[in-house]
């Protein structure tokens, strides 16, 4: 397995030790620079390359959405993870336009930190939790079909259409979702019986129908 290498960025020394100590202590991690400024993370993503980015968005200089833009401007392949106390709607979906990656709030475990950096190095998208993919998801569509798939269906039942719309089968969904699949197919059951649906396919129809087809995949854990 790969060596991933990490920049880490964030203002309190506190967290900064905390992360540095919590990749060191995992196989597979190596942190080659622990930055306290939205300068010092920019500059050491420029010299450096490292595989992934670690960025708080609250830093003294800059936030984290100015550093994703510079970083975005000059091309750059590093992928990133936001990691932040707080992230609301707009910041979500801009942070993901300027291409994050992964999005964690700091109350999350650490084995998430460690997953969601993994995930994000192998090429996947990783949210902390479907509260966040329901973020992105009310901004990224607003329309009539979408408001009432919303007030219909509970955010696992619009991560598993999203998982339908996916190709995903029943079992690799309960794999993603850390649930049995016995689970999925009673979620799936409920679905077909909100939304009037007779089968898979015409459950496929109805995500490209209300805009769930084709969004980041989601690995909600809690």
């Amino acid at each position: 397995m790969p060596t991933i290498s990490l920049v880490i960025a964030d203002d309190h020394p506190i967290v900064l030790r905390g992360l540095q100590d919590l990749f060191s202590g995992e196989s597979g991690f190596r942190v080659v620079a622990a930055c306290a400024s939205a300068s010092d993370a920019i500059r050491a993503v420029r010299e450096l390359s490292p595989d992934v980015l670690v960025l708080d968005l609250r830093l003294p200089d800059a936030d984290g959405l100015a550093v994703l833009r510079t970083l975005r401007a000059e091309r750059v392949t590093t992928r990133t993870v936001i990691l932040s106390a707080f992230i609301d709607d707009n910041t979500v979906v801009e942070a993901l336009r300027l291409g994050a990656a992964g999005i964690l709030v700091k109350d999350t475990s650490p084995m998430n930190v460690i997953d969601c950096v993994r995930r994000v190095h192998a090429g996947d998208v990783w949210f902390d939790s479907h509260v966040m993919a329901q973020s992105l998801v009310r901004k990224a569509q607003d329309g009539d079909a979408w408001r009432t798939a919303r007030a219909t269906l509970t955010a696992r039942e619009i991560d598993i259409v999203v998982m339908v719309a996916e190709g995903l089968r029943n079992k690799a969904i309960a794999e993603r979702l850390d649930i049995t699949e016995g689970t999925v197919k009673v979620h799936i059951h409920n679905i077909y019986k909100k939304l009037d649906l007779q089968s898979r396919v015409d459950l496929v129809r109805y995500a490209q129908g209300v805009g769930l087809a084709g969004l980041p995949t989601i690995y909600p854990k809690a």
